[in-house]
């Protein structure tokens, strides 16, 4: 499992992986523009269910600008992940430099009612260099 999500953060009973994947095809480096995928996978361990309402990124570029992006849910849903299940999504980052990071958190709820915020674990964003 590391080896298809090196980024890894366990808060309480909910573990939060990352994968990355530079895309050439989106990206435009003469103009400006760095784009990657990223791959998240939030498990479950717990004994009840837990429902992800609200996401909070902090995307840093290489020139150390913050960017903070907040809203409801991921890819346009709040799942709710019973537990022992997972749930997977991807979504994607623009950057207009070669380099960055990212970070976060989600607010989840359980089923019991108890709300929580579940550590996203900060990951690289690293263009390939590319011969001139």
């Amino acid at each position: 499992m590391k080896a298809l999500f090196p980024h890894v953060a366990q808060t309480g009973d909910v573990v939060v992986r990352v994968s990355t994947s530079y895309l050439a095809e989106q990206s435009d480096p003469r103009r400006g523009r760095w784009f990657w995928a990223y791959h998240i996978r939030l498990e479950n361990m717990g004994d009840v269910g837990v429902q992800l309402l609200t996401r909070h990124w902090i995307i840093t570029d290489g020139r150390g600008a913050r960017h903070t992006v907040e809203g409801e849910g991921v890819v346009g849903e709040q799942p709710l992940i019973a537990p022992g299940g997972s749930f997977d999504y991807v979504s994607g980052c623009p950057l207009t430099t070669p380099t960055g990071s990212m970070q976060g958190s989600y607010h989840m709820i359980a089923e019991d009612g108890a709300a929580f915020d579940v550590a996203i674990p900060k990951f690289a964003l690293i263009a390939p260099a590319v011969a001139t």
